[in-house]
């Protein structure tokens, strides 16, 4: 028996780490929208609301793509998907290249569109893959593994590409007021150029990955079929798993927390006054507490706490770090939002096994529902922004100045974190539970 679940460790190794490099790379494509928001706004002079569009421009594909995504891999395979996800990827990036030329915000939202079906892919296949590639029960700890690969490389991406797109931001910003039409026209142009280099290196590289992972050794899994138990009518639909539709729900909320607090990061520091030399470090602040909390989760769940502890803890934290936003300002009010991280990392790798559980022969189906709630990314974010606008647009009509308005509407615009950890911390407690609507 002991050799045996060895054996079973040593076959699982390799598929792990091959999705774990997958994590890494939607990871470090995902997390560069916190330096692309504030690029984005200032090159195309664009209102918060808009600037946020970023996000949703790259999780609303999760919406339209899941579906077709899952029906995908049931056709070619999870490596061959992986692959074409690449390939898709490296298209999208490419895009940017008539974007900057053009300096043309919608074309820019293409490009990260089409990227976002790539990424779509990738996440269909991985995501349910490591739930099932080994026991339910310690799927938490497999995710967290993930999450950490996800989120240094999300570190690195944010670091890279803030240090390459918001160089000299703060000096642009200041000049636009007082030059020229003329002058403006060219300020932008070089700024928006220097976006060109970067994605064809990131096409080149996908394109490269994309090729190395056909080749890549991932074995079919499958979820196991559950058994009825006497008297139990067997289930024909996934309309009859409440705890599926609570747990996208979850996901959904989540995500759009997740996104608030990574992407928004960087440009409520600028309006709290930093330079962007130290902004673009904040997005590595709340990924890193993430990273460390991964680590913790994958010690600790499911020797020490089960999947379920880890949900709740997370949501309250969520709750109490949402409170601290709003009830500071400055550094430390930065450091809250950081603090996110650490109510976030656990909740992904928690809510998909406990709602894939015991969904058998839906959960191909399910899985797809999970992606899909993604697009809490795209709708939550902007709401955000949308909250900001019309607060600093209220408190300048009231007579306070711009500069002053900026940073209080900011910070009291988390607000709209409270309601997302409420649901997370009802799931956690109950909504898991829930195996039939009577």
């Amino acid at each position: 028996m002991k050799s045996s679940t060895v054996e079973t460790k040593k076959n699982s190794l390799v598929p792990i780490t091959i999705i774990a490099g997958v994590f890494f790379i939607f990871g470090f494509v995902t997390w560069i929208n916190g330096a692309l928001i504030p690029f984005m706004k200032t090159i195309n002079e664009l209102t918060e609301a808009q600037s946020y569009l970023v996000a949703s421009a790259s999780y609303i594909s999760f919406v339209l793509m899941a579906l077709p995504a899952s029906s995908i891999l049931n056709k070619i395979g999870y490596r061959k998907g992986m692959s074409l996800g690449l390939f898709v990827m490296a298209i999208g990036a490419l895009v940017f290249i008539p974007a900057a030329e053009a300096r043309t915000y919608w074309v820019f939202l293409t490009g990260i569109f089409i990227q976002g079906i790539g990424m779509t892919l990738l996440q269909t296949a991985a995501n349910p893959y490591i739930t099932i590639v080994g026991p339910i029960e310690s799927a938490a700890r497999r995710i967290s593994i993930m999450g950490i690969a996800n989120k240094i490389a999300g570190a690195l991406g944010s670091i890279i590409f803030g240090s390459i797109l918001l160089s000299g931001i703060g000096d642009v910003n200041k000049k636009l007021s007082t030059v020229s039409e003329q002058e403006k026209e060219v300020l932008l142009d070089t700024m928006a150029d220097s976006v060109v280099m970067p994605y064809v290196i990131m096409a080149i590289v996908l394109a490269v990955l994309g090729v190395l992972i056909r080749k890549a050794p991932l074995p079919p899994v499958e979820a196991e079929i559950e058994e009825l138990v006497e008297g139990e009518v067997e289930k024909t639909s996934i309309f009859q798993f409440p705890h599926l539709w609570l747990g996208v729900l979850t996901l959904f909320v989540y995500v759009g927390a997740e996104v608030i607090a990574g992407d928004t990061i960087i440009s409520y520091g600028i309006s709290l006054g930093f330079p962007e030399s130290e902004a673009k470090f904040f997005t590595m602040f709340t990924l890193m507490t993430m990273v460390v909390t991964y680590g913790v989760g994958a010690i600790l769940i499911p020797k020490y706490i089960s999947q379920g502890t880890a949900l709740k803890v997370s949501a309250v934290l969520g709750i109490l770090f949402s409170i601290g936003i709003l009830s500071t300002t400055g550094f430390v009010s930065i450091v809250f939002v950081a603090a996110l991280g650490i109510a976030n990392a656990l909740v992904w790798p928690a809510v998909w096994p406990l709602t894939l559980n015991g969904l058998g022969k839906f959960t191909k189906t399910a899985s797809a529902l999970l992606i899909m709630a993604i697009s809490g990314g795209a709708v939550i974010p902007p709401l955000y922004g949308r909250l900001v606008d019309a607060d600093r647009q209220e408190l300048i009509a009231g007579g306070m100045s711009a500069l002053e308005a900026t940073p209080i509407a900011a910070t009291g615009s988390y607000w709209i974190l409270i309601p997302c950890y409420l649901m997370i911390l009802f799931f956690a407690l109950k909504g898991h539970k829930i195996q039939s609507w009577k």
